[in-house]
């Protein structure tokens, strides 16, 4: 990847926001570029929410809360799909990156990992 970093997804602006709250932080996307959709794909069970914003080409950031999970855990992704389209309904081509955010400090290894990997 090129030039990426939290600063190139919105995310350090995200994460200020939601001052170390995960709901804050899920309602908080839409406003940074990230699309709203509903899971149809066997990847994640059906109805659970996704986010997702493209990155580079055909590569996309997502975070996904699992329908029935409680506490709401986002499970982030950065995966190689050939369409947005595809998203929620099949499965990504490559996933480049997984991490599980249960609470707003996982963002600090998240950063971590996109400043090693630009």
């Amino acid at each position: 990847m090129t030039e990426v970093s939290l600063r190139s997804f919105g995310l350090i602006q995200i994460k200020k926001e939601a001052k170390m709250n995960i709901e804050k932080l899920l309602k908080s996307l839409p406003g940074y570029d990230f699309k709203k959709l509903i899971n149809k794909s066997q990847k994640f069970e059906p109805g659970s929410t996704i986010y997702a914003k493209e990155i580079e080409n055909e590569i996309f950031l997502l975070f996904v809360v699992l329908k029935d999970e409680s506490p709401k855990d986002i499970h982030s992704f950065i995966a190689y799909f050939d369409r947005f389209e595809h998203i929620g309904v099949q499965e990504p081509k490559e996933i480049m990156f997984y991490q599980l955010i249960s609470k707003i400090q996982d963002f600090h290894y998240f950063e971590k990992y996109l400043n090693v990997h630009h």
